[in-house]
Order: structure tokens, then C-alpha cells, then sequence
């Protein structure tokens, strides 16, 4: 790597305050990163859910998680997110039920229908993207995969602490 990959020198774009100058690949990564930033307020208005509801639907897809975590991940009160537990509850997306070891706590599981919510708006995007991958040979997806992962270390210098 060369030396201002690994500095803090500021890139001569931002200096000049010109960031459409910005190098083709990073004017397309800051496309990309704008348009993933719309997809949960288009799909929750598509699915008549709070973006809050929607993002709650997709952790719950990944893995059995209780509530004081979705309060966690949502960065919000343990009151709001049992409100938000409660309306995907009513709406027949997220069942509570007992955790398996400690009967005093409770998992939240999706359901059918709060998986189809989620999987349903987003399926043209995954089929998108499946094929879209499927064009790049091994090689090529692993320069792509290097050029994300360490895109997502820089925009998590942002998010961290």
C-alpha cells in the first residue's frame, strides 16, 4: 500500500472542495451507499411499517434475539422497544415466546408473514445483486470484496465511538 493509503492526509479533492473530482470509484461507492441509505424508508412505507419495525423484521431474520437487544441494536429505550415488539406482535410478524434455558426471559421470533414483509419488497434487489454478482469471475470478486470490506472500515470510523 502506498504511503497515503496508510496516512491521514487529507485527499486533494476534499482540499479543493470538489467532490464530484473524486476518483470514478469512490463517486460510485458514494452512489451506492446513498441509494442502500433509502432502501429502508422505501420498503417501510411500502410495507406500512416504521423504519424502526422494518430494521427490528431484518435483525429479527438473521437470528432469535429478546427485547432488551432490539433496544440495543436500535439504539432506543427498552420501553420504546417493546413498543415497537408490540406492534409487529399485533400485525402477526414477530411471536414472543420463552427462551429455551431461562424461562424468565423472552426470544422474539419471526414469522411467516413478518419474513415475507421483508423478503418480499427486497427480493428484486437480491435477485439484482445475485445476478450482478454471478457476472465477475473469482478473481474479480476478490478485488471487489477487498474494495468493500475496507470501504466499510472507512465509513466505520465514522460510527465508532
Amino acid at each position: 500500500m502506498s504511503d497515503h493509503l496508510e496516512s491521514d492526509a487529507v485527499p486533494p479533492w476534499v482540499e479543493r472542495g470538489q467532490e464530484r473530482a473524486q476518483p470514478p470509484t469512490l463517486l460510485a461507492l458514494r452512489d451506492l451507499v446513498a441509494a442502500g441509505g433509502r432502501v429502508n424508508h422505501v420498503v417501510s412505507r411500502r410495507a406500512g411499517l416504521s423504519e424502526t419495525e422494518l430494521v427490528t423484521l431484518e435483525h429479527l431474520s438473521r437470528e432469535q434475539i429478546g427485547p432488551a437487544e432490539v433496544a440495543r441494536r436500535l439504539e432506543v429505550s427498552t420501553a420504546a422497544a417493546t413498543g415497537i415488539v408490540d406492534r409487529l406482535v399485533a400485525r402477526g410478524h414477530v411471536e414472543r415466546r420463552p427462551h429455551d434455558l431461562d424461562r424468565r426471559r423472552t426470544d422474539l421470533h419471526i414469522t411467516d408473514s413478518g419474513r415475507g414483509e421483508v423478503v418480499g419488497h427486497l427480493m428484486p434487489m437480491f435477485v439484482a445483486l445475485d445476478r450482478h454478482d454471478a457476472s465477475f469471475t473469482e478473481e474479480e470478486k476478490v478485488i471487489v470484496e477487498r474494495y468493500l470490506r475496507g470501504a466499510t472500515q472507512a465509513i466505520e470510523r465514522v460510527l465508532g465511538p
